[in-house]
């Protein structure tokens, strides 16, 4: 049988690799840090899904949320398709041993997120990432099939004919981290799993594995990359002092947390004394949200809507954060959300009672390598797919997300993309290779002695990105940005070409390389449509679009 090398330990990565180690292939999955340490693990909100096919108004309706969430830019034909195969994949992940929430009378458990009509989100509290994670990390672990190699970071794919990327690829050179060394990992087929690039920004929900590795490897090896200037940044990141980053689910939204601002919490705060002193029940803080200043949909819209009118609230009150209340819900909280109440105490904070600050924060890659609908990854010049190479989850652009993924699509395409392309490797097995497997170059490499100059660099990638290519965009800004990034990727080229491979340095040649891109693709783009909005695209100050000009 073949042996394929998956990279990434996040739900994607680890369910192909279930697949394909039942099948009787030898599946080798590389993770830079524990397998545990992915955006997968920290997934709060749930899965969106109808189980039961024949629930096509449900079906349907899960499609139009989306469609209308990707704000025009999905690929309708890929949407109906993963929805419609949800179910399955559910059915497959809880044989698995997922526990996902159920009531009293044994039913699965649904919740709403923003841009959702209605409850379909199926979740386990509110850690479904946790525990979907823990379920297929100890199904790997157990499997004589699969070999996890933690610790280890993938550098850069082994083409099998170099110079020629339509021939497809042979393996990967990966840094051992125990051993500083760097090795050569011979593989049948790849599969890039690797996640996304919050990273690249000050203000992330994304763990530090984060930094686009799968992407730009995948890039530098030849292969196509689309969408890079939707960037999803979630509205409701927590606002704390603590330098891990941490997300208050869409979920509390959905239950009737409502968003208020400086002066519609005082506004709210007063019109409940006044209610109390006179006997009434308090009225619902609703009213007033800034955020129907933006939307009908108010808090609930859809996540570019409301990151945006944060954004533009916090720039005109001058404040870094607005506020999520809970205080007129009665919710037996800590059962609901204890993951969230937990966290909040950290910080002096009650759930279901204190108002919690909150800032939108760089969230999920919306656009990725290119591929296919079995998730083979596309050559950039030929739009054809490249041999042996495949991209799945957050790493992957399929066409689902359009210009804005709806909450809680994300954990459903990664699950069901992986099921694809195991099921066509199962089916088609890849070539085997017998070529010859090139060393990692390590002649006249010199052990960087000094990681100050790596350090600095890396704070001026992410102060670039964080200042220039935000929520909310302009040509001066995006233009800046690429003079900045320019030059930042020159210097990190002549230091990547005569140092040692490390993880910090590895991991900043990534970050400059997608920052490039993201840039690239927003100054490249004539209308504002979803998460890409340059207030140069508009006509006036109500916010319509105008004609593109040359700049």
């Amino acid at each position: 049988m073949a042996h394929i090398a998956i990279i990434g330990s996040g739900i994607a990565g680890l369910f192909a690799a279930s697949k394909l180690a039942d099948a009787g292939h030898q599946v080798t999955v590389v993770t830079k840090k524990r397998p545990k340490d992915s955006s997968t693990n920290w997934a709060q909100g749930g899965i969106a899904a109808i189980l039961d096919k024949t629930n096509l108004e449900g079906m349907e309706s899960h499609v139009q949320d989306t469609l209308r969430s990707g704000d025009g830019a999905c690929d309708e034909t890929v949407v109906r398709s993963i929805i419609h195969e949800a179910g399955e994949r559910i059915r497959d992940l809880i044989h698995i041993g997922v526990e996902f929430e159920k009531e009293g009378d044994g039913n699965y458990s649904f919740i709403r997120e923003g841009g959702h009509s209605t409850k379909r989100i199926l979740h386990a509290k509110d850690a479904t990432g946790k525990e979907i994670e823990r379920a297929l990390t100890s199904y790997a672990e157990h499997h004589e099939g699969i070999a996890l190699k933690p610790n280890t970071l993938a550098i850069d794919l082994i083409q099998r004919d170099h110079g020629h990327p339509e021939h497809g690829v042979a393996g990967v050179w990966c840094l051992d981290q125990d051993s500083k060394e760097v090795v050569t990992l011979e593989a049948d087929a790849i599969i890039l799993a690797t996640g996304g690039v919050g990273r690249l920004w000050k203000q992330t929900t994304n763990p530090d594995v984060a930094t686009g590795d799968g992407l730009a490897m995948a890039y530098r090896t030849g292969a196509c990359v689309e969408d890079m200037a939707y960037i999803q940044f979630h509205p409701t990141a927590l606002a704390s002092a603590s330098p891990r980053p941490f997300l208050v689910s869409e979920a509390v939204r959905g239950v009737g947390a409502v968003l208020l601002d400086d002066r519609g919490l005082v506004a709210w705060q007063n019109a409940c004394d006044s209610a109390t002193k006179s006997g009434r029940s308090i009225p619902s803080p609703e009213p007033y949200s800034f955020t129907l200043d933006y939307t009908p949909a108010g808090s609930m819209a859809t996540r570019d809507i409301v990151a945006r009118a944060i954004d533009q609230q916090m720039k005109t009150l001058g404040t870094t954060h607005v506020h999520l209340v809970t205080a007129h819900l009665d919710l037996p909280w800590k059962e609901k959300f204890p993951t969230i109440a937990r966290r909040l105490q950290e910080d002096g904070l009650v759930l279901g009672k204190d108002p919690i600050p909150v800032v939108p924060a760089a969230h999920y890659m919306v656009g990725g390598v290119r591929v296919d609908e079995i998730g083979r990854a596309h050559l950039r010049d030929t739009n054809e797919p490249m041999p042996h190479l495949y991209a799945i989850g957050e790493v992957a652009c399929t066409g689902m997300h359009g210009a804005n993924r709806l909450a809680s699509n994300s954990l459903l395409e990664a699950v069901v993309y992986a099921e694809r392309v195991a099921q066509h490797l199962i089916e088609h097995p890849p070539t085997i290779y017998d070529g010859h497997h090139p060393q990692w170059r390590a002649e006249g490499l010199q052990e960087l002695k000094e990681h100050a100059p790596i350090i600095h660099d890396r704070t001026s990638l992410v102060a670039t990105m964080s200042e220039e290519v935000g929520i909310v965009r302009s040509n001066q800004r995006l233009k800046r940005a690429k003079r900045r990034l320019d030059l930042l990727h020159s210097e990190i080229d002549m230091m990547w070409e005569t140092s040692r491979p490390t993880r910090e340095i590895v991991e900043l040649r990534n970050l400059c390389l997608i920052g490039q891109l993201v840039v690239e693709d927003a100054l490249a783009r004539l209308e504002n449509r979803g998460l890409h909005y340059n207030v140069d695209l508009l006509k006036d100050d109500r916010h319509e679009p105008k004609p593109p000009t040359s700049d």
